[in-house]
């Protein structure tokens, strides 16, 4: 009996390899600074639920306007009061948090008008985010992570340009700058498709929600569709968006107990997964939901 069980065993062993081998471990995103109420940047990383925290917005830039940063009531950058966060931002990264501005969303100022603009747009960004020399920014002395596109308005045009000028200040630079968008998952993005194509994002974090027809809602079909579709563009890793509460949008909340078993199942076989963004500290706060998912995701 027991020479037939041995093998049978390592059997099961290689199954058991095998299948993990097909299961990528993944991340959770989450966007901060648009709520009151919420965690404080400090208690945000510290939970030790996230590897990304996404700073938002700075909802002000290009054709020739004064960039502005805006992270509600957390602090105003009008009266230097934001370069506080410059503590908070030095803590999550020793943690191994990355921390990343986001640039645009929903609601606000920006575009670019030429390729110019976005030379001088990806300058300013890095002169008071990324370089980590100037103390004057709005966030102090820190050296930021990276830049997210979430571009949801205005032209498409010059954003491949600026996410050129961003990699080559920090290749001249000597750092890496590392670039994420979060399109809609409706195939291609109308905004950051262009600058997804360039092949220099390392993340995107496609919004499967407010989008009905392919949020998981819509079906396994018109989901797997759209995932595949996002799976094909030349980036490094690709997350499922989520809100983090029914609140937090309009529609395509899915709770974490389904997110879990119906799934992450159906697309943590892909090589290209990174794990889950989500919208947002604040509704996350609310629910726990990173705290439910984070050891499946």
């Amino acid at each position: 009996m027991a020479s037939r069980a041995l093998p049978l065993l390592q059997l099961t062993a290689t199954l058991l390899v095998a299948l993990l081998a097909t299961c990528h471990a993944g991340s959770i995103a989450v966007y901060w600074g648009q709520n009151d109420g919420e965690a404080s940047l400090e208690e945000t990383c510290a939970s030790g639920n996230y590897e990304f925290v996404i700073l938002a917005f700075l909802p002000k830039f290009g054709k020739g306007q004064t960039p502005q940063l805006d992270l509600a009531s957390h602090c105003d950058p009008s009266s230097g009061g934001c370069r506080g966060q410059s503590k908070d931002i030095k803590m999550c990264q020793s943690r191994g948090v990355k921390v990343l501005l986001s640039i645009g969303g929903g609601d606000g100022s920006y575009g670019l008008s030429s390729p110019g603009d976005a030379r001088q747009v990806a300058l300013y960004l890095w002169n008071n985010y990324l370089d980590g020399v100037s103390s004057s920014g709005p966030l102090g002395n820190v050296m930021l992570d990276g830049i997210d596109f979430d571009i949801e308005q205005g032209s498409a045009n010059f954003w491949n340009d600026l996410a050129t000028d961003l990699k080559n200040l920090g290749k001249n630079g000597g750092k890496t700058v590392l670039l994420s968008a979060a399109p809609q998952c409706p195939f291609p993005d109308e905004w950051d498709g262009g600058a997804i194509s360039t092949g220099l994002f390392d993340y995107v974090w496609v919004q499967f929600y407010n989008n009905e027809e392919c949020q998981f809602s819509a079906g396994r079909g018109a989901f797997m569709d759209a995932w595949k579709k996002w799976e094909s563009v030349p980036a490094g890793k690709i997350f499922l968006g989520l809100p983090a509460s029914k609140d937090a949008a309009g529609t395509g909340f899915v709770p974490a107990s389904e997110l879990t078993s119906r799934v992450l199942p159906l697309i943590k076989g892909s090589s290209k997964y990174g794990g889950v963004m989500l919208w947002s500290k604040f509704y996350d706060d609310q629910t726990g939901y990173s705290s439910a998912i984070k050891s499946d995701a």
